[in-house]
């Protein structure tokens, strides 16, 4: 069924590491399966670039990457959000990666934030983990929480001691 110098000879594979057989070495499949095949996994797409001379009024949703050269007035969700030195976003913004190099009016939300020296943000950030470069500008607030992309309800705040709990030793 298989000869040795297919399966010694480097090739396409599958998810489990063993050769893909082409259709002369086809195995008896089961009745209902006869044209099925697992897809390898797909290469990562590039990032959806929104360029310069884009104005864009509503919301932007996507699982892939968007990078934001234009002007956005609406909320961005995204896996990863780069926005670029000359671009400007008026709303929220989501994603688990968020990269800021240019201006941004709204809350921020991230697993990872990274504010470079270029960014000029106004308004709360939420993260889990926050970078701000030397040079950054940001006005409003920053909050750690374990899972910042949570939007389901306001974040808790705090618990303030008691003056029973705040006595010293």
């Amino acid at each position: 069924m298989f000869s040795k110098s297919k399966i010694n000879e480097p090739g396409p594979r599958t998810a489990e590491g063993t050769p893909t057989m082409d259709a002369t070495t086809k195995p008896a499949q089961p009745q209902g399966s006869q044209d099925y095949r697992p897809a390898a996994p797909k290469a990562k797409p590039p990032a959806s670039v929104l360029s310069a001379d884009l104005h864009i009024k509503g919301n932007v949703k996507t699982t892939g990457d968007i990078q934001v050269e234009g002007q956005i007035e609406g909320d961005i969700r995204a896996h990863l959000l780069t926005v670029g030195e000359g671009a400007t976003v008026r709303g929220e913004l989501v994603a688990d990666d968020v990269v800021i190099n240019g201006r941004i009016v709204g809350r921020v939300r991230g697993l990872k934030v990274r504010l470079t020296s270029t960014a000029r943000v106004e308004g709360d950030i939420i993260h889990k983990t926050i970078a701000i470069e030397s040079g950054a500008h940001f006005e409003g607030s920053v909050q750690r929480q374990e899972d910042p992309l949570n939007t389901t309800g306001a974040p808790k705040p705090l618990p303030k001691p008691s003056a029973a709990e705040g006595g010293h030793d």
